[in-house]
C-alpha cells in the first residue's frame, strides 16, 4: 500500500540565487523563434542525446467545435481516435515545447525550449497551403500567458511534414544539389562497360585539361563555346563536370568509375520525381581541398534541411534519439504531431499507432500513471494531479533548470512541459521505478512503465484492465459499461435536464424499473444507460413501435423523440458528421443512411430480404 505523506518541491539553488523569488511562474523556459532557431537546434541537440526521456507539450488554436465533440468517458478507443483526428486536422499548433530530462535520485535535471511556430509556404512553390480553424478561448488563455500574436506570424517557425517533404522536392526539382546512395545493379553488360570506359575517357581527359599549365589562353567567345559542348562548368572557385544520365543504373556506373579519382567529389541534380538528371563532378586541387569541401557540402546540406524542414528537425531529433518520450494526453497531442510533421492521420487507430511507433516507438502518457495511483479521482489535468499528490506523498524533487532564460523573464508559456517532467519525476519516485541493469537488453525500458508504453485510449483506467472493452460514463467512477447498454435519445424539448428525462422514463416500462441512468452528452441528446444486458434493445424496439406506456413520453414520440444505439454514434464519428448538435449529426446520419438503402435497393430490383433469407423475385 502507498503511504499518505507530504510532498514538496525545491529549485536548485543556482537558480534561486539569480532569483531569489523564484517560484513556478518564474520558472526558466527558452524561448525560440525562426531568429534563434538555428543556434538553438545545435543545442538541444546535445541535450536530447545525452538525457534520458523528454518531455513534450503543445498549445493548439483549439481542440473541439462543439461539447460533444470532446473526447467523452462514453467514447471508446475508436471513437476517441476519430475525434482527436478531427481536431488535429482542423486546428494548428502555435507553440511545441520541449524539454530534455534526466532523474539522478531526488535530482530532476531539465533543459526547456518553447517553440514558436507559425506554417508558411518558406520554399515560394505554392505549397504547401496551409488553413486552420481557431477557438477563441484557447487564443485568450494564450494571450494571458503572454504569447505574442503577431510575434508568431512574423517571426514563428514554419516547419513541412515528411510527406509535404517529398512533394517539396518533387516540386523543386533541380533547385537542390545533394548527394545521395544509389542502389548498385545487379550484373554487368557488355553496354555498361562500354559506357563506363567512355565516361572513364571523359573524366580523365577532363581532369588533365584543367590541370595543363602550359594551355595557350582562348578567345573568351572560344572558351565559352568550348564549355559548353564539353560540359565544364564552375562550382565555386573549383572546375566542374556536368554528365547527364538517363537512368538510376547509368547513375550507379557513373559513381563506380568515379572512385579510380580520388581528387573528385560527384554531386547529384536531382530532377522532378526523385529521379537523378545529371551528375556534376568537382574536381579538387588535394587532399586537404577535398576535406574542405566535403565540409562545404555538408554544412550545405544542414541549411537545405533547416530551409525545407524548418522545426520538424526538432521532431527527427527526438525521434532518432529513440528516447521515451513523456506526455500529458498522448492521443491529443500525438495525433497532431502525426498529422503535422509526419504525414496525414490515417482512418483508424490501429494504422495510427502502427504508423506512430516507427517514428516514436516509447511514448508514456503520465496520465495513465495517475490512474495507477488514483483510479478512483478524477485527476485528467496537471494541476489536479500535482495537487493530488501533494496531498499524498512525500516525493521532494531538486529541479535543475539550464540558464537559458534572462532572469526576469516572467512569461508562463511552455511552462506545462515542466510540469509533466516535474510529475514524471514524483511519480518515478512514488512508483519505484527504476532503470534495469546495464546487463539487461539495451533500449528496454523499466518494467515498472514498460506496459504503459504507447497507450493511446484516453479512458484506460489501469494496468489490471486492460482487457476491458467497455466504456466509463461517470468521469467520478471507474466502472465499465457495455457499449450495448447504451441507448442515445434526442428531439426532447430543449432545456430538459437529465433527472427530468430520467424521471419521464421511470415506471413508463419494466425495463425503467431496474437500474438505469440517463446522462446528457450535450443540450440536444442523452445516453440512457442499462445495468442489465438485453434492455437497450428492448428499448429501441419499443421506440420504434411506440410501445412506451405513459401519456407524456406518447407525445415526446409524436413530437420527434428519436433513439438509436451505439453503433450509430459511431458511424456519426466514422462518417465525420460533426455537426454543432449531436443530435443534428444522428439526423444527418439517418437520412444518408436511408439515401443508401434506397439506391441499393434501386441496384436490386428484383431481389428483396425477408428475414436472413434472399429471395429472387424471378425464380418465383
Amino acid at each position: 500500500m502507498l503511504q499518505r505523506r507530504l510532498f514538496c518541491t525545491r529549485i536548485s539553488k543556482t537558480i534561486l540565487q539569480s532569483n531569489p523569488g523564484h517560484n513556478h511562474s518564474k520558472w526558466s523556459v527558452k524561448q525560440v523563434t525562426k531568429s534563434n532557431f538555428s543556434a538553438t537546434l545545435e543545442e538541444i541537440s546535445t541535450f536530447i542525446s545525452d538525457s534520458d526521456f523528454i518531455a513534450v507539450s503543445l498549445k493548439n488554436t483549439g481542440a473541439y467545435s462543439a461539447p460533444w465533440q470532446r473526447i467523452l468517458p462514453i467514447d471508446t478507443a475508436h471513437t476517441a481516435y476519430l475525434k482527436a483526428k478531427y481536431a488535429a486536422e482542423r486546428f494548428q499548433v502555435l507553440q511545441f515545447a520541449v524539454c530534455p530530462f534526466s532523474i539522478r535520485g531526488s535530482k530532476l535535471i531539465v533543459h526547456p525550449y518553447n517553440f514558436h511556430l507559425f506554417p508558411r509556404d518558406e520554399l515560394k512553390i505554392g505549397m504547401p497551403s496551409y488553413s486552420f480553424s481557431c477557438q477563441s478561448s484557447y487564443l485568450t488563455s494564450m494571450a494571458r500567458q503572454g504569447f505574442d500574436f503577431n510575434a508568431c506570424i512574423y517571426d514563428g517557425i514554419s516547419y513541412l511534414s515528411r510527406s509535404q517533404e517529398s512533394a517539396a522536392i518533387d516540386r523543386i526539382g533541380n533547385a537542390s544539389h545533394i548527394t545521395r546512395k544509389v542502389q548498385s545493379p545487379s550484373g554487368h553488360t557488355v553496354a555498361d562497360s562500354v559506357f563506363a570506359e567512355r565516361i572513364k575517357s571523359r573524366v580523365k581527359h577532363w581532369i588533365s585539361s584543367c590541370r595543363d599549365t602550359n594551355k595557350k589562353p582562348e578567345d573568351a567567345l572560344i572558351s565559352a563555346l568550348r564549355k559548353i559542348v564539353s560540359g565544364d562548368e564552375v562550382y565555386g572557385s573549383r572546375p566542374c563536370l556536368s554528365i547527364d544520365v538517363c537512368s538510376e543504373r547509368q547513375v550507379h556506373l557513373v559513381l563506380e568509375t568515379l572512385k579510380d579519382f580520388v581528387d573528385v567529389i560527384p554531386l547529384l541534380t536531382p530532377a522532378k520525381g526523385g529521379m537523378t538528371m545529371s551528375i556534376r563532378v568537382v574536381l579538387t586541387s588535394s587532399e586537404e581541398d577535398k576535406i574542405l569541401l566535403q565540409k562545404e557540402l555538408q554544412n550545405e546540406e544542414k541549411e537545405h534541411n533547416k530551409r525545407i524542414r524548418g522545426f520538424r528537425e526538432v521532431i527527427d531529433l527526438i525521434s532518432a534519439s529513440q528516447k521515451p518520450v513523456v506526455v500529458h494526453n498522448s492521443l491529443n497531442d500525438f495525433t497532431f504531431v502525426h498529422s503535422k510533421f509526419l504525414a496525414p492521420l490515417p482512418p483508424t487507430l490501429d494504422e495510427f499507432k502502427s504508423s506512430l511507433c516507427e517514428v516514436f516507438p516509447n511514448v508514456l502518457d503520465v496520465t495513465h500513471l495517475m490512474k495507477e495511483i488514483s483510479p478512483l479521482k478524477k485527476v485528467n489535468n496537471l494541476p489536479a494531479s500535482i495537487s493530488y499528490l501533494k496531498q499524498r506523498f512525500f516525493a521532494p524533487v531538486d529541479m535543475e533548470i539550464s540558464n537559458q532564460a534572462e532572469a526576469t523573464e516572467v512569461k508562463t508559456l511552455g511552462h506545462d512541459v515542466l510540469k509533466i517532467s516535474e510529475l514524471f519525476a514524483k511519480l518515478y519516485s512514488i512508483l519505484k521505478i527504476a532503470p534495469k541493469a546495464p546487463e539487461a537488453a539495451e533500449g528496454h525500458l523499466p518494467d515498472a512503465i514498460e506496459c504503459y508504453i504507447n497507450l493511446f485510449n484516453p479512458c484506460f483506467a489501469s494496468s489490471h484492465g486492460l482487457a476491458d472493452e467497455g466504456v466509463s460514463v461517470w468521469t467520478d467512477n471507474t466502472r465499465k459499461i457495455s457499449i450495448k447498454n447504451l441507448v442515445f435519445l434526442w428531439g426532447f424539448r430543449g432545456g430538459t435536464s437529465a433527472g427530468q428525462l430520467k424521471s419521464l422514463l421511470y415506471g413508463s416500462h419494466e425495463v425503467f424499473h431496474n437500474e438505469f441512468d440517463v446522462r446528457l452528452v450535450d443540450k440536444s441528446c442523452a445516453v440512457v444507460v442499462f445495468g442489465n444486458p438485453g434492455f437497450s434493445e428492448v428499448l429501441l424496439q419499443l421506440m420504434d413501435s411506440g410501445g412506451i406506456c405513459t401519456s407524456t413520453l406518447k407525445e415526446m414520440l409524436a413530437d420527434g423523440l428519436t433513439a438509436a444505439g451505439y453503433e450509430a454514434y459511431q458511424k456519426v464519428c466514422e462518417l465525420g458528421l460533426w455537426e454543432a448538435d449531436l443530435a443534428s449529426s444522428f439526423e444527418r446520419a439517418l437520412e444518408e443512411n436511408d439515401s443508401f438503402s434506397e439506391a441499393h435497393s434501386q441496384e436490386l430490383p428484383g431481389i428483396c430480404w425477408n428475414n436472413d433469407e434472399m429471395i429472387n423475385l424471378d425464380d418465383l
